[in-house]
């Protein structure tokens, strides 16, 4: 498996969602960003600067837990497909990944909100503002990271 920093990895997904020629893989989609805000954050809470590290450990979470959700959903994929983040090997610029994580989490969101109001399944429609929701708490918590990495006692990002 090749080995990528985030910046890398973010560009992919971004192209993935472009490229999106179906409700289902849009869906699939939101999720892999999902994994990828997961494992950003949780990158960040092992390597990061300590003033970021609780913030990170939270974005951790809520991606991980976001992404474990929708591939165990009865709506979901079935067997658990890969998730592009676990290539993850680097951030090497921690403030330019999180700022194109959060472009990125922007373009999920607007992605299933026309998703959503198309959607003649009512399972579709709930499955599309689940992961609505779960793009909002983990850009919330990227707009938390980037405050911190800016804030003149942080210094220089590491």
């Amino acid at each position: 498996m090749v080995q990528l920093d985030a910046v890398h990895l973010i560009k992919a997904t971004r192209h993935a969602l472009a490229e999106c020629e179906s409700v289902e893989e849009i869906v699939a989609e939101s999720w892999q960003v999902q994994a990828l805000a997961g494992a950003i954050g949780s990158h960040l809470a092992a390597c990061g600067p300590q003033s970021v590290r609780t913030e990170a450990r939270g974005l951790g979470e809520t991606g991980r837990q976001a992404w474990h959700a929708a591939v165990s959903s009865p709506a979901g994929p079935g067997e658990a497909p890969e998730a592009r983040a676990d290539r993850l090997s680097q951030i090497q610029d921690p403030e330019c990944a999180l700022s194109d994580l959060s472009a990125l989490l922007a373009e999920a969101g607007v992605a299933l909100v026309l998703v959503a109001v198309s959607a003649r399944e009512e399972g579709l429609y709930w499955q599309c503002i689940e992961a609505i929701d779960a793009a909002d708490e983990s850009q919330d918590r990227v707009t938390g990271i980037l405050r911190r990495l800016k804030t003149p006692e942080h210094g220089p990002a590491a």
